[in-house]
């Protein structure tokens, strides 16, 4: 691979049509910066600000942080400064990005797809309780984040990972953004490959490497050699999907260009065949793509899904064969996609003889006390580790059976559910406004009190429905491939008055059938009236769907009267 290091020149490549327009392509030449962002990025390698902070910032404090590190590069390391308390959503957008800032941070904690040990699940909660206020969310790219961060607490919080084998390097920032790994890599029976070592040596070769560290925008990766496709393949940038050769044996497809936000793309599947081997080599071949080719003018169009959707996913697959891993791939026809996700909720039977139980916090919200309770019922009951998930839950693995039983009662006591109804299960929240500085509503609290009132609502539920709330148009919650995606805004109530509310996505789905679902038009739900507009268009759903149709499915067909809301069908189940 050809050295792009900042005072490197880029290869000359001949074989790509120069564009008309230049968008900052290194590969073309066009290294001067376009925006702030890569003028930054530019003036100083994100990864130099660490010593910084070691050394400088975390001993003279918050306000000795220079403006281009505190909201640049500070990101390469986890740390974002976290909205200043007492902002209303309608200043989100209208007030300058220092104006908006706490002296204090969120952190974000890799573990991608790592087993924590009951020493690391104890250091994450202990971490919470000292530094962080006792804060402590499991998010859909298997972080744990924390919030009130203070500068000064930052190396001994490194320290504490480190003694761990977990970091918070490159959890934000333009780079290798932390990777999704199948919770249950190692030990489902059902698994077609384990590819845990593929994500270690990516992670050894690629993290805290300044050929890296300069992509376009952010990169997401996602690797899984479980059938049910279990991390959102169709959502990151390239993804690895568990495939089996009829002559070669279990391997992986590989997918490129997904991605949410404002501008919504599925991966496109290449439909090759690559053994576990040869993982990390093709994941820089196409991470080299996205920094050599990657649109870098605007940021907006800064991600790959906007370069694989004008290439298309043959002449990429050509350029990464030709220019960057100098071989063809084996052509195979990609792997089935099952119906919608698994979560690994409840208990499931181990390889090993074992068993491995997924519990479900309420929409990814715990504490360091939490974490630090479930520390100590690992080492009681013996358990390997456990593992986060990419739908804010977690997997414990390594269970004896004869102590299942008694583990499920100890961990419904801290608030685990192993056997949660469906819409704790199925519901998912970004943070909000209580500390995102993008945010436009309240996210946590809201998604809790919606899973309460549905709990009581439809206690009997036969039938998964998702519901994913988002504070702002970014998806960090992933709205679009949700049944119910509720993407946060101001709207008008019924009095005229501008309240917090929701832009609503409606059947979206990944897997088989994988569709970013229907937008009404004109239609938007305040945030007080949640609660009787989910009920409704369920209730309308329980009433007019078609045996075994599952709620994706109906959305697609149903009249859209139906999936307005304002009034219900004779209710299929009562409704108190």
């Amino acid at each position: 691979m050809a050295d792009l290091r900042f005072d490197s020149q880029p290869p000359k490549h001949t074989d790509v049509p120069r564009p008309r327009r230049a968008e900052g392509q290194w590969s073309f030449g066009y290294r001067e910066p376009l925006n702030k962002n890569e003028e930054s990025k530019k003036n100083d390698d994100p990864l130099n600000v660490r010593d910084r902070i070691l050394y400088t910032y975390s001993k003279r404090g918050f306000d000795s942080i220079d403006p281009a590190d505190l909201r640049g590069r500070f990101r390469w390391l986890g740390l974002y400064t976290q909205r200043k308390p007492g902002i209303d959503g309608g200043k989100t957008g209208a007030l300058e990005e220092e104006e908006l800032d706490d002296r204090y941070f969120m952190l974000r904690v890799r573990s991608d797809g790592k087993l924590l040990s009951p020493a690391a699940v104890r250091a994450l909660g202990t971490i919470g309780v000292d530094y962080a206020r006792d804060t402590a969310d499991v998010t859909d790219r298997e972080n744990i984040q924390y919030h009130w961060i203070d500068i000064k607490d930052v190396p001994s919080i490194w320290e504490r990972l480190d003694e761990v084998g977990l970091h918070s390097m490159e959890a934000c920032g333009d780079s290798p953004r932390p990777f999704l790994g199948s919770p249950v890599a190692g030990v489902a029976v059902d698994e077609i490959i384990d590819g845990t070592s593929a994500l270690a040596e990516i992670e050894r070769r690629y993290l805290n490497n300044k050929d890296f560290s300069n992509l376009p925008r952010k990169f997401k990766t996602a690797l899984t050699g479980h059938p049910s496709q279990d991390v959102s393949p169709e959502t990151n940038d390239v993804s690895f999907v568990g495939s089996v050769h009829p002559e070669h044996g279990p391997g992986f497809d590989v997918w490129v260009g997904g991605g949410l936000s404002t501008n919504p793309m599925l991966a496109q599947k290449m439909g090759v065949w690559i053994p576990l081997e040869d993982v990390p080599d093709v994941w820089e071949g196409v991470a080299s793509i996205f920094r050599d080719y990657g649109y870098r003018r605007l940021r907006s169009r800064a991600r790959l899904k906007f370069l694989v959707a004008d290439w298309g996913i043959e002449k990429f697959q050509e350029v990464l064969e030709n220019e960057y891993l100098g071989k063809k791939l084996v052509n195979l026809e990609s792997p089935a996609s099952p119906v919608g996700h698994r979560d690994h909720i409840g208990v499931h039977a181990q390889k090993d003889g074992k068993s491995y139980i997924g519990v479900a916090p309420s929409v990814g919200r715990v504490s360091g006390t939490l974490l630090v309770q479930l520390a100590d019922l690992l080492e009681e009951y013996g358990v390997a580790g456990a593992r986060l998930t990419p739908y804010q839950k977690i997997v414990l693995i390594g269970v004896d059976n004869d102590k299942v039983e008694a583990l499920i009662e100890r961990l419904d006591e801290i608030g685990l559910s192993a056997r949660p109804s469906n819409w704790r299960r199925n519901t998912m929240a970004c943070t909000g406004i209580e500390f995102c500085k993008l945010a436009i509503v309240d996210t946590k609290e809201r998604a809790r009190s919606l899973v309460t009132e549905l709990e009581r609502r439809f206690p009997t539920l036969d039938t998964p429905i998702t519901v994913n709330v988002n504070g702002c148009p970014n998806a960090c919650a992933r709205t679009q491939v949700a049944d119910f995606g509720l993407k946060g805004q101001l709207v008008l109530d019924d009095e005229g008055q501008q309240v917090e509310g929701f832009q609503v996505h409606l059947g979206g789905a990944t897997g088989l059938g994988a569709n970013f679902g229907r937008k009404l038009r004109a239609h938007k739900v305040t945030s007080e009236g949640l609660d009787d507009y989910v009920s409704n268009v369920v209730t309308n759903y329980l009433v007019d769907r078609k045996e075994d149709e599952i709620f994706a499915d109906w959305v697609a067909r149903a009249d859209e009267e139906l999936l307005r809301g304002d009034k219900a069908l004779q209710s299929a189940e009562p409704v108190s």
